[in-house]
This record gives C-alpha cells, sequence and structure tokens, in this order.
C-alpha cells in the first residue's frame, strides 16, 4: 500500500477491518468510556503530540515518509473515532461496513464545510459522482498537504501537526449534528477558539517559572505558523505570550470534554519540557492547571506517566527530542510513578497473579535454576499482562519495548512474587 496512490484508503481500511469491527463489540463498549478508549488509541500512535510514531503495524509502513504516516494516521483516528461514538451496533460486519462507508461520507462533508480552505467537489471534471472514499481520500491529502512540510525536530512536528488531534475530535462532535449552514458556522468557530485556546495553553505554560526562554518563543513561532489565525488574532497571541495568562482565563472544552482536556494538559505538560527541565514551580503551576481543568493529582500523573511512557517506548524515533530529555531521568521517573502504582494495587496483582498457574510455575523455577530466554520472553508478557489489570492501565497504554523483565522486577512489589509463590 501506497499513501500517495489512489486508492491506499481503501486498501487501508481492508487491512485494518478486523481491528475496527473490535472497537463496537459489546464487551468493548463495556470496558470504558468512548472518550477513554478514543485516547487508548490515539494517544500511543503520537496524533496527540503531532508525531507519527504509532503506524498501526502495517507490513509497508517502513517505506512511508513521516508526512504519508500522518495521513494514515489521522484517517485511522477519523474512523475509529467515529466508530467508538457512533450508535450502538452489534459489531456484525455489514453493520461495521456501513458505519465506515457512512463516516467516509461524513469525513467529506466534515472537511467541506469546516475547512472550505480544503474544498473539494464531489464530483469529477466529467460530471461523474466521486465516492465517499475517493472524496475522503482526497480530503486527507488536501490536509496533510497543509501539515508540516519539511523535517524538523520533536517541536516542529508537535506544533505544527498536533492541531490535527482537535480535528478528530471536532469531527465526533460533527457526526451528531445535523450539516446545516448554521451548524457549520458554529463549529468552525469552535475550531477557531480551540485553535485560539492551545495558544493560551502555552503561552500560560511557557510563564510558568517566570521565565521565556528560546525554546519556548521557538514553540509560538511553530504554532502560530500553523494555526491559520486572523490577523487579529494572531496579534492578540504574541501580546499574550509576551505578557503571559492567568489559567483562568484559558476557556474550558465545550461540554467539558475529558479527552479534550487532557489534550489540553498533555500540551502544557510537553511546553514545559521544551526548556530541558521541570522545575518545582512548573509543577506546581501543571497541578493549578490540572485543577482548573477538573483534574485530580492522580489524572495530572497519570498524563506525566502517559508522556513518559510513549517518549521511552519511541525514543529512538524521536531523535531530536533527546536533545532535551535525559533517557535515564525520564526513564526513572516513569519507574517511580509506575511502581508507586503497582504498590497501590498490591492486592490486586497478588490475586491475579494466584490465578496465573503460569506465571507461577516459572518463579518456582527461577528459584532454583535459570529460565531460558523463551521462558523469561514468556513471563514478561506474562507480567505487562498482569500490571494491564490495574484499572489506570485501561486507559494508559503500557511501552511494551521498554517494559523489560529487569524494569518488570523493578517496578512491581518487590515482595510481590516472594508471597505469590509461597501462599
Amino acid at each position: 500500500m501506497n499513501p500517495n496512490e489512489k486508492g491506499w484508503l481503501k486498501k487501508y481500511i481492508e487491512f485494518r477491518m478486523e481491528k475496527l469491527e473490535e472497537l463496537t463489540t459489546d464487551d468493548a463498549r463495556r470496558r470504558s468510556h468512548p472518550e477513554h478508549s478514543l485516547y487508548r488509541i490515539i494517544q500511543p500512535t503520537g496524533l496527540m503530540y503531532g508525531q507519527s510514531v504509532g503506524v498501526s503495524s502495517h507490513p509497508d509502513q517502513e517505506s512511508w515518509q513521516d508526512r504519508e504516516k500522518m495521513k494514515v494516521l489521522l484517517a485511522d483516528s477519523l474512523i475509529s473515532s467515529s466508530l467508538l461514538l457512533h450508535e450502538k451496533q452489534n459489531g456484525s460486519s455489514g453493520e461495521i461496513s456501513d458505519a465506515i462507508d457512512k463516516t467516509l461520507e461524513n469525513i467529506g462533508n466534515f472537511y467541506n464545510n469546516i475547512f472550505p480552505e480544503l474544498s473539494t467537489p464531489s464530483k469529477s471534471f466529467f460530471g461523474k459522482k466521486k465516492s465517499a472514499v475517493e472524496l475522503a481520500e482526497r480530503i486527507l491529502d488536501k490536509r496533510i498537504e497543509r501539515t508540516s512540510d519539511f523535517e524538523g525536530n520533536f517541536w516542529t512536528y508537535f506544533f505544527h501537526n498536533s492541531l490535527l488531534f482537535l480535528d478528530v475530535f471536532i469531527f465526533g462532535q460533527w457526526i451528531h449534528t445535523n450539516a446545516d449552514r448554521i451548524v457549520a458556522d458554529f463549529f468552525r468557530y469552535e475550531r477557531d477558539e480551540l485553535r485560539f485556546s492551545v495558544v493560551k495553553v502555552i503561552a500560560a505554560a511557557s510563564h510558568a517559572n517566570q521565565q521565556v526562554v528560546y525554546e519556548e518563543k521557538k514553540l509560538l513561532d511553530f504554532f502560530l505558523h500553523s494555526a491559520d489565525l486572523s490577523p487579529e488574532k494572531r496579534k492578540e497571541a504574541i501580546s499574550i505570550f509576551e505578557k503571559g495568562i492567568d489559567v483562568h482565563e484559558i476557556n474550558l472544552p465545550s461540554e467539558n470534554s475529558w479527552i479534550l482536556k487532557k489534550f489540553f494538559l498533555e500540551i502544557a505538560i510537553l511546553t514545559i519540557w521544551a526548556d530541558k527541565k521541570v522545575e518545582e514551580i512548573e509543577m506546581d503551576f501543571l497541578k493549578t492547571f490540572a485543577l482548573h481543568l477538573s483534574f485530580s493529582d492522580d489524572d495530572l500523573e497519570n498524563s506525566l506517566l502517559a508522556i513518559e511512557g510513549f517518549v521511552l517506548e519511541n525514543w529512538e524515533q524521536l531523535s531530536h527530542l533527546q536533545n532535551n530529555q535525559d533517557y535515564q531521568q525520564v526513564s526513572e521517573q516513569f519507574i517511580k510513578r509506575i511502581a508507586k502504582i503497582a504498590e497501590k494495587n498490591k492486592s490486586r496483582l497478588m490475586k491475579e497473579l494466584h490465578e496465573n498457574e503460569q506465571i507461577v510455575a516459572l518463579l518456582r523455577k527461577s528459584r532454583s535454576s535459570e529460565l531460558t530466554s523463551q521462558e523469561k520472553e514468556v513471563m514478561r508478557i506474562a507480567l505487562v499482562q498482569l500490571l494491564k489489570t490495574i484499572p489506570t492501565f485501561s486507559i494508559i497504554s503500557l511501552p511494551r519495548k521498554f517494559l523489560s523483565l529487569p524494569v518488570l522486577l523493578k517496578i512491581l512489589p518487590k515482595n510481590l512474587f516472594t508471597e505469590g509463590i509461597t501462599s
């Protein structure tokens, strides 16, 4: 599959169909809130941070350029959003196919109405009506053409391309409306307001330690280049960034959306990361901002955990971020956070451990002899699954590559294994 050739979107949907079907099962819907499920799908891919590291294991993806990966991720995220937020389905193949067809039609209508600069006619030059998949494919091509078109570092991609997440969020609202002119005007207004709210988040986070450094000034330049603000809004944005802004002046997301608030919070965290260190005064700012978003300290910890896990899992691909963050420091912070959560859930982990005969058998063997490489990998996978039984990780994805067996043994409570195999 080549994302630059006609027909790529249809081929990709065929490739992803089995996974897309899983989103609509009754079991999947019972497990978590749709917005939590969407976050779990999108956050590890990097789309929220303008990155394209998490394309869904397509066999051809190694040959794709960054913008091609981003285009595929955007398509996947829009379709996933629609399926998760769609009316209840029974998960049959026919119903899923119909829902995807409707989603593709909605993608065309959405971008034609809310992004007039991407307007694409529904008929060819010769008057032939384009199919929903053809129209969606062309519009997605145009949307990605307007993102970063040069090789840059983590931060240029972050502030050029993270606005794609707002496309996904607004699309999730759009599909529940009747697309008349008044509704279209409202969503265009909301798009502009949300983009401007991101400017305010960047400004507030940059001023958190009362000192705006060079790296943070560059962030605003990157963002203004991509946000398509009006001249008046652009002037206001520059003024806000120079003077700073109180968190209480940042508009809360419409309808108090959990995933949009998460996006705001994680934009703030990454902005603070831009100058290589997080000071105590900046952590105080993050706690204040989290509270303003009606998040608890645990919610803030979970976002820090999610970002650190994302960075560690994709460290080699995020080469330009390595200049700003020390791998050892990030990994130690991550291990400390996740170990704290594991300790809080020790009773749950003990119960799950008792019920897993495979882990117990391997633990008993390890006390008297060296495990083989294959047995160590079996144990590693089983221990990752054990961690996933903790409710926190029904929302946050665990960095599987980073979680080696030695790291897992640091994370899990020290006496878990001795108690687990002797009781």
